[in-house]
């Protein structure tokens, strides 16, 4: 996804490569969701490699968004007036997204 109009750097720029290392190792975990299907593990043992990958794409998310508010938030609220607003007004709707179930 290109950036939003107006910004040059995201958040998360400064440490990239350990951004992608950490959604790669989701990946893999996604990956082992669908051998342990193939292979036909038990239920139960599928179901908690579920609820762990879950659980790194939760807080996967939320790393992201602490580098939203830290940088583009805190850009355009230094610089006052609509843009602040508009910049609030979105992450409070991706934080609404996030929780949703």
């Amino acid at each position: 996804m290109p950036p939003r109009e107006g910004t040059a750097v995201q958040g998360y720029s400064g440490h990239k490569d350990d951004v992608l290392k950490r959604l790669r190792r989701i990946e893999g975990q996604v990956r082992g969701l669908q051998r342990m299907v193939e292979e036909d593990t038990y239920c139960v043992d599928v179901l908690t490699q579920v609820s762990a990958t879950t659980k790194a794409l939760q807080s996967f998310g939320l790393a992201m968004l602490e580098d939203h508010l830290h940088s583009c938030v805190a850009d355009a609220v230094a610089e006052g007036g609509d843009a602040a607003r508009d910049k609030v007004t979105e992450a409070s709707r991706a934080v609404s997204r996030m929780v949703r179930v």
